[in-house]
Order: C-alpha cells, then sequence, then structure tokens
C-alpha cells in the first residue's frame, strides 16, 4: 500500500471511528446532548481533530443522516424483488412504518429535525437522499398505474399523497400520541391503516 493510500485509509478510519461515536451518544443522549466535546471524549482526541474532518455539528449530523437514509433504501429496494406491484406498494409502507418505529431516533434525523438540511443549505445543495427515496416510491406507484392497480395519475402527486400519509401515522406514533390505545397494537394499527388508504387510493384513482 502506497503512502497516499494509506493517508486516505487512516483518514476513512477516522471518519468512520467519529461516526460511530456520535450516532452512539446521539442514540443514547438525543440530538442536543451530543455535542463535538462529547465526541472528542469518547474517541479520546481533541475537539479540533473532529474539525478536521467535519466542519461543524450539522455537517457531521448529516453523515449520519446518510447513513440512516442508506439503511432504509436497501430495506425498500429489497422489495422490488415483488412480482405484484400493489403488493409491493403495501410492503413497502410496512418496512417504512417498521423502521421507523424500530428506530425513532434515525428517523427523526432523517425526517423531523433541521440540522441535516440546514448542512445543506450551507452547501446550497438538494436533498438527494429524499430525492432517491421519493424516487423510489414513485417507481413503485408508476408499476402499479402499468399493471393496472391505478389509473393514469399524476405519480409525483400521489407518490407525496401516500408518502405524508406515512409519515402522519409515525410521527403521531413517536410523539406518543397512539398511547391513548392500551393494547400494545399500536403497529398492526398503523399497518393495516396504511392498508384502507392504499386501497381507498387504488378504488378513487
Amino acid at each position: 500500500m502506497g503512502i497516499l493510500e494509506r493517508k486516505e485509509r487512516e483518514r476513512e478510519d477516522m471518519r468512520r471511528l467519529i461516526l460511530n461515536a456520535a450516532r452512539e451518544l446521539f442514540l443514547e443522549q438525543g440530538y442536543e446532548k451530543t455535542s463535538i466535546r462529547n465526541i472528542a471524549d469518547v474517541i479520546e482526541y481533541s475537539p479540533a481533530t473532529i474539525y478536521l474532518y467535519y466542519k461543524d455539528k450539522n455537517e457531521l449530523f448529516f453523515a449520519l443522516h446518510e447513513e440512516a437514509f442508506l439503511k432504509l433504501m436497501e430495506e425498500l429496494s429489497s422489495l422490488q424483488t415483488i412480482q405484484d406491484s400493489f403488493a409491493r406498494l403495501i410492503e413497502m409502507g410496512h418496512r417504512y412504518i417498521k423502521f421507523a418505529v424500530e428506530n425513532p431516533e434515525l428517523y427523526d434525523l432523517m425526517f423531523i429535525m433541521k440540522a441535516p438540511i440546514e448542512a445543506l443549505a450551507c452547501r446550497d445543495e438538494v436533498w438527494e437522499d429524499g430525492l432517491k427515496s421519493f424516487g423510489l416510491l414513485k417507481w413503485a406507484i408508476q408499476e402499479c398505474v402499468n399493471a393496472g392497480y391505478f389509473k393514469n395519475t399524476d405519480i409525483e402527486v400521489s407518490a407525496i399523497t401516500i408518502w405524508s400519509y406515512m409519515h402522519g401515522l409515525v410521527s403521531i406514533y413517536l410523539k406518543n400520541r397512539m398511547s391513548m390505545f392500551q393494547d400494545n397494537q399500536q403497529l398492526q394499527r398503523m399497518q393495516q391503516s396504511f392498508v384502507l388508504f392504499t386501497k381507498m387510493i387504488k378504488e378513487t384513482l
């Protein structure tokens, strides 16, 4: 291994060390209590070292946000093997909701917190991770149209509508507004609600 390759590998190892520590602190303590100094204490380096890799806390959390999207996209992309397009769309919704329930902090980072998007705004870039996941949903809806489940419709508007419904369900759950139900069936109730909503769209489009 050459000197340049070794240095690049060392830089990547350090990035990974910083991100792992940041993720651990974020999942344990939340965004507000996770600081560059706290991360530095965990990895036993000075805060100045972290600033060599990440401009600020927002940029660091944007990197965590990208990792979370990769995890979600891997989960949803695996469903492309389902042959029936409507069943695939239903299962995508189920997996999206389940991901949010099992990873509430990551979901908050991906879709609710301002920090990652503020990092993008500073770099004058578009939200590529959002576009990729939204593009996958658009593809799934287009496949439903091609198969005759939906009539020809505005795919983008349909995707926004379905995504908004899923996000609404998840947000109600994450903010503990489903705690009024005492039967521990919150996930099942959300999954059933999504199926009902999607079938209603199927009947009306």
